[in-house]
């Protein structure tokens, strides 16, 4: 992370780069983005969660059929 000195020869730099009538319209997309990557993040982190959710799900779903067939294997043998 840039100390104090780097931050002010990077703000010098960005205002003799783009003007002082500029900055403003750069921060906004610099929001913008990072916005927009922030909502990518969520939307993907939310994907993998549904994901494992469903995983899960058919983990649960493979043991209950498994326990039917025992169960019905143990009722079919003879007594």
């Amino acid at each position: 992370m840039p100390g104090g000195t780097e931050w002010i020869f990077i703000i010098l730099a960005i205002i003799l780069l783009f003007g002082g009538k500029k900055i403003p319209e750069l921060m906004k997309g610099i929001g913008k983005g990072m916005r927009e990557f922030k909502d990518a993040k969520e939307n993907v982190k939310s994907e993998i969660e549904e994901g494992m959710k469903e995983k899960d799900k058919e983990e649960e779903l493979r043991e209950l059929k498994q326990q039917l067939a025992q169960a019905k294997q143990a009722q079919e043998l003879p007594k």
